[in-house]
């Protein structure tokens, strides 16, 4: 092999840079240039044993070989390829060669250009794409891809289904190779892209790979690049986020409505959470006692009825009354194994739970909760106890504020009885009292002095009573252990109770105040001395739930029993009427129930009962 020195413009080959040579049929080179000889480290006696192929280490001899082959079909050729040199280094190049006229002493020529540069740009692109938090492909103008970043060669294996170790991506029909997409948001966008050499955005979801995906594709003269990120998380917490704030807006607007009731507002609220939480019962129940009454019902079914009571401990808010926090439990069996021996999961078959508590004034009302007879595979989320806590926190406000409205009502109800009884009540009294000092001061008559102070022990009594009744239904914020016949006894010794006799078969302590409790047996034994004689017995008993006061005197007539307990109500005409009523407001601020009814003997019997 000669270095071209004889052939025509032999100045002008071995003035390139790049590298020329000329083979033959076999491969064989018959001649090159002297950058050829300076690139490789051999010498033109060397090469001239050499077949091109022999510059190569697999793979890429391989496809010279074919690339060889090639153009003997085509006429021309084009392989990159590492050049191997002779003492070792690779040198990455693109060989074009074409094949020469029959004439020609050579079967082909070509030349080399050294790519380096190229390459280490192009690892230095890939490295960048491959650090993308994007996927990024590119396609040339027939749809062809020619790249494709590590995240974009993992989308393209999925969607066209292939191997992703195995496959060579470039030079892959897009729309052939993923059909599902053709007729799509993705083949439109892209084609529309191309079609008008404008940049497109979208977001748009893939079927096959149940993928949302926000997409960039960027035209150019070469083809299209595409950007793309999945979205499915983001579009999925998005839709999460909207769903929640339309539930917030429905859960105003449910509590914000003036013309619906209380009722008709935990009603909805029901049916709010019934829908967000998927279960297939809500309720608003109070605890009373051992009791838990339905005070409102959302349900599938007509098995539970506002209404309805159960006992406490066959429930799971017992706990939460209990525990006064929220609770939470997607499976019992799984969350909480110890609750599993309640009715409410052996009998009714009670899976899932959601609850929480409702508050009034005097403590816990109750609670607000959600239940179901399938379990759910995950807990409840953070989100589903928020709601249920802002619902009871609502329903708690709302029922604080009633109570809180009809004692505001009841106070003005007082005072104006209260005016009433200032100026009816004591205006005879004093009109006697100034009467009878008037007289008095005319004709010094002892009678009228009698008579005047009669007035003022009248004026007297009517002022403690008002006094005793302004703060009897005052609320009790910590009552203490009493004894009921320690207190009975003293409350007996301090009334006038002539020849009566007190009996005392209730010897158990009740949570109490005591000074008012002491008041309401004082008032109780008065009442039964005054309208029995003052002879008699009076008896103080228990009750399973309470206690009782009765007498063995003439009784209460039966339509009368419930007016006894108003202000003003009296049978006497030295009584001032509320001496009962005292009974009733200390009876109510102690949560307790009051009532009238017959003794054994026909004599007047008081039941209080709900310590």
């Amino acid at each position: 092999m000669r270095i071209v020195e004889t052939e025509p413009n032999p100045a002008l080959l071995n003035a390139l840079d790049d590298i020329f040579f000329a083979a033959n049929e076999s491969g064989f080179i018959e001649v090159w240039n002297r950058a050829a000889e300076d690139v490789t480290g051999y010498t033109d006696v060397d090469a001239g044993s050499m077949t091109l192929t022999d510059f190569f280490d697999q793979p890429d001899s391989d496809r010279v070989s074919a690339a060889i082959s090639e153009l003997f079909e085509t006429g021309d050729t084009v392989v990159e390829a590492a050049l191997v040199t002779a003492d070792g280094d690779r040198i990455p190049y693109e060989f074009k060669a074409t094949r020469l006229p029959e004439e020609s002493p050579y079967a082909f020529a070509g030349i080399g250009r050294d790519i380096s540069e190229r390459k280490e740009a192009e690892r230095e692109r890939n490295a960048i794409l491959n650090r993308m938090r994007d996927g990024f492909f590119a396609v040339d103008t027939d749809w062809r891809v020619t790249y494709a970043n590590e995240k974009g060669e993992q989308l393209l294996a999925n969607a066209m289904r292939r191997p992703l170790d195995e496959t060579t991506f470039e030079g892959l029909h897009l729309w052939e190779e993923i059909p599902d997409a053709v007729d799509t948001a993705f083949y439109e966008e892209y084609h529309r892209a191309m079609e008008t050499g404008e940049a497109v955005v979208f977001e748009a979801y893939f079927p096959p790979l149940d993928e949302w995906f926000d997409v960039r594709a960027f035209p150019d003269a070469t083809g299209l690049s595409i950007y793309f990120r999945e979205i499915t998380e983001q579009r999925q917490y998005r839709e999460q986020l909207e769903h929640r704030e339309q539930v917030l807006k429905d859960l105003y607007s449910i509590t914000a409505d003036r013309d619906s009731g209380f009722t008709e507002k935990v009603h909805q609220l029901l049916r709010l959470g019934r829908a967000e939480f998927g279960t297939g019962y809500g309720s608003l129940s109070e605890i009373r006692g051992d009791e838990y009454r339905f005070e409102v019902v959302a349900a599938d079914d007509d098995s539970i009825q506002a209404g309805d009571t159960v006992p406490l401990e066959a429930t799971n808010c017992e706990v939460v009354a209990t525990r006064r926090e929220t609770l939470a439990w997607g499976n019992i069996d799984r969350d909480a194994p110890e609750q599993t021996d309640r009715a409410g999961y052996t009998d009714w078959g009670i899976a899932c739970y959601l609850g929480a508590p409702v508050y009034d004034n005097d403590g816990v009302y109750g609670t607000l909760c959600f239940y179901g007879t399938d379990t759910r595979a995950e807990q409840f989320s953070e989100w589903e106890v928020t709601l249920v806590e802002l619902m009871s926190n609502w329903i708690s406000y709302e029922l604080q504020r009633k109570q809180v409205t009809a004692e505001l009502q009841r106070q003005n109800e007082r005072l104006e009885q209260f005016a009433g009884i200032i100026s009816h009540d004591l205006r005879s009294p004093l009109t006697v009292l100034a009467g009878g000092l008037e007289l008095a001061k005319e004709t010094g008559d002892p009678e009228e002095f009698a008579r005047c102070f009669d007035a003022i022990e009248r004026m007297e009594t009517l002022i403690g009573d008002l006094l005793a009744l302004s703060t009897a239904g005052e609320a009790i914020d910590e009552p203490e252990q009493v004894a009921l016949g320690e207190l009975a006894e003293q409350a007996w010794e301090s009334v006038p109770t002539s020849n009566a006799t007190l009996q005392i078969t209730a010897h158990d302590t009740v949570p109490a105040d005591a000074s008012r409790l002491r008041q309401l047996f004082e008032n109780l034994f008065r009442n039964a001395i005054e309208h029995g004689g003052g002879d008699g017995t009076v008896t103080v008993g228990a009750l399973q739930n309470g206690f009782y006061i009765e007498d063995d005197g003439p009784g209460i007539p039966e339509d009368e029993r419930a007016a006894v307990f108003e202000s003003g109500y009296s049978t006497t005409t030295d009584g001032t009427g509320f001496g009962l009523a005292i009974v009733a407001d200390i009876v109510d601020a102690h949560g307790w129930e009051i009532r009238a009814t017959e003794s054994d003997s026909g004599g007047a019997r008081f039941e209080i009962t709900g310590r």
